[in-house]
């Protein structure tokens, strides 16, 4: 227990230092330590070992699960594999209190959850909303359901947890006030906002970086919202998986085109430059390998039958790219890049997104006027 108390103080000081706490809901330090991220965690969690991953048991290893409950403020807890692959998690503990701040949650709302995994957000929520508002939490999978809904009953939390399709919401419970998505989608289900009131919030992930509060507006027709940071999530738990890099230069090993640039790689880490290639090319995926003695090597796929990569050495002389399959990603990575300079750097906080009965789509700057 003292290993376990120690690891929760670690990672309140880590919010601390990184000034992760939104100062503009309290609320949420209390909710916090009234309703601690361990008390919501399996007691098998599971860790990457450079292979594969690899199950840490609470009664096995007490220490170890507790790290791993409470890592620092940008690390989530994988709490269930399948096939190899992560489809359940505990929420990297900055993100969950970005997305709930950026809910505006408040005492008495009716709240719908896509995504019930442990318990935990859906308990965050119904803390804040209290006896007079209510809480619905849907989730695909039984067994997490299940486990869920004893939890929260074991922590006296009154949630209301359906097993369901979350694309799909919940009517049953409709209209909702706030919306709150804990996997990621590419297209916003019509669902979410036929379910939503008028002048409701709904907070989703969009696609594999960043995440979006929309508001519908008085005739319950057209949600309008910003960007609000950055935020990995899981897609849905029927998404195919995308195919990682090795898979594509396995299948397409030949180098079909190479040569060199004289463009430093470093501003690739900034997220305001990766979100306007996520934005401008959603199929394509980037790795960045830290920065070494060897230099920084970017590796780009799309998922289907091309790659590059771009390497530079540490003393940035030469900056080569190296090419495979039918598209030129590299390219179109770069031409990307000079957009998004030649358009003045817009910011990651000055994308927005904007949902119609027949649309969807991301624009910057402004909904009406700006670029699409």
């Amino acid at each position: 227990m003292t290993e376990l108390a120690d690891h929760r103080r670690a990672s309140a000081e880590a919010m601390d230092a990184h000034r992760a706490w939104p100062t503009d809901t309290p609320w949420l330090r209390e909710a916090f330590e009234d309703l601690p991220r361990h008390a919501f965690a399996p007691d098998r969690l599971w860790n990457w070992d450079g292979h594969a991953y690899a199950p840490v048991d609470r009664a096995a290893d007490p220490d170890r699960w507790a790290r791993l409950v409470y890592a620092g403020p940008y690390d989530a807890a994988i709490t269930e594999i399948t096939d190899g692959r992560p489809t359940s998690s505990l929420s990297c503990t900055s993100v969950v209190a970005d997305m709930l701040d950026s809910l505006d949650l408040a005492p008495g709302h009716r709240v719908l959850e896509l995504g019930t995994g442990t318990g935990w957000n859906a308990a965050l929520i119904a803390h804040h909303v209290g006896p007079t508002g209510s809480v619905t939490s849907v989730e695909v999978d039984p067994a997490l359901a299940a486990r869920a809904t004893t939890t929260l009953n074991g922590a006296g939390i009154d949630v209301d947890v359906r097993v369901g399709d979350g694309t799909k919401g919940c009517p049953d419970n409709a209209p909702y006030q706030r919306i709150i998505a804990t996997h990621a989608v590419d297209r916003v289900p019509n669902a979410w906002i036929e379910q939503l009131e008028p002048d409701g919030d709904l907070v989703l992930p969009w696609g594999r970086l960043g995440h979006f509060t929309l508001t519908l507006d008085a005739t319950g027709t057209t949600a309008t919202g910003w960007c609000q940071g950055l935020a990995r999530f899981m897609g849905a738990r029927d998404t195919t998986p995308t195919p990682t890099f090795d898979d594509i230069h396995t299948r397409h090993p030949t180098v079909d085109h190479e040569h060199e640039i004289t463009r430093d790689l470093a501003p690739l880490r900034t997220n305001n430059l990766l979100w306007a290639l996520r934005v401008t090319l959603p199929d394509v995926h980037y790795t960045l390998t830290p920065p070494g003695r060897d230099g920084t090597t970017v590796r780009v796929h799309d998922g289907a039958a091309s790659w590059a990569t771009l390497t530079t050495t540490s003393d940035d002389d030469h900056n080569l790219v190296r090419e495979g399959g039918p598209r030129r990603l590299a390219d179109e990575l770069l031409a990307a890049w000079d957009r998004w300079i030649d358009d003045g750097r817009i910011r990651l906080y000055d994308y927005g997104m904007t949902v119609t009965p027949t649309d969807q789509y991301v624009w910057a700057g402004d909904p009406d006027t700006g670029r699409r």
